[in-house]
């Protein structure tokens, strides 16, 4: 026995569009076509009537050429609608892709930007020399403020006056001299009178006296003015 094999779905399909709009013209074709058809002869009603064999019937030209036309036009309307939806779909999806792109873009330039800075304050901390809480701390810091502003001094010139001036304690007062009689006492590691101490303060240092290392700088930032260094000061200054 032979077998006739269905066609699948996927072959020969249309688009709904256009399967409705052939519907609706079949429809409208089958309609026109009945009221199209014209007797073949003036006998066929007679002949028909009389129990004889049916007539033939034509078909108008004009009837089968507005089918035609109709079909044609919706099935070409249906296409039209078929390839604006398609067209739609492709412009909302590269609307949709090229956001997701500039969101993905921003994304990586915000951790990259992130990385980057996390990267610059690792080095510059490691960069940052660590000073001891010590006197050859509060001088080797002072060095490398005064070096930074242009303020000539070694460290044993520093070292040397502290020595001298204080036993190296940043708390020393003096309120016996001159200056305590003045009611302006000399403070600190190198001995400096507060109105000194303002007039001569380094920027980027303690506004505070008795901080160590704002108070060698100072220090040393008037004897370059008034000695040329204090490497040159081996007294009272």
């Amino acid at each position: 026995m032979s077998q006739h094999h269905l066609p699948g779905p996927g072959r020969n399909a249309v688009t709904k569009n256009q399967k409705l709009s052939i519907a609706g013209v079949a429809a409208i074709g089958a309609a026109a076509l009945a009221f199209s058809l014209v007797p073949g002869n003036s006998d066929a009603g007679e002949a028909q009537a009389a129990g004889a064999a049916p007539a033939s019937f034509a078909v108008s030209t004009d009837a089968q050429a507005a089918v035609h036309a109709n079909v044609a036009k919706q099935l070409t309307h249906a296409d039209e609608q078929a390839k604006a939806a398609a067209a739609k779909a492709a412009a909302d999806k590269k609307v949709a892709d090229e956001k997701k792109a500039a969101d993905e873009a921003a994304a990586k330039k915000k951790a990259e930007d992130e990385r980057n800075a996390a990267a610059a304050a690792s080095r510059s901390a490691a960069r940052k020399p660590a000073y001891a809480n010590n006197l050859d701390g509060w001088i080797r810091q002072s060095l490398d403020i005064m070096k930074a502003k242009g303020i000539p001094g070694s460290y044993e010139g520093l070292h040397r006056n502290i020595i001298r001036e204080s036993s190296g304690n940043p708390q020393a007062v003096n309120g016996w001299d001159i200056n305590a009689i003045n009611g302006t006492p000399s403070i600190g590691l190198l001995q400096v009178i507060k109105p000194t101490f303002d007039a001569y303060h380094v920027e980027g240092t303690s506004t505070n006296i008795y901080d160590p290392v704002a108070n060698i700088t100072a220090a040393a930032n008037y004897a370059a003015d008034r000695y040329g260094s204090m490497d040159n000061v081996n007294g009272a200054y």
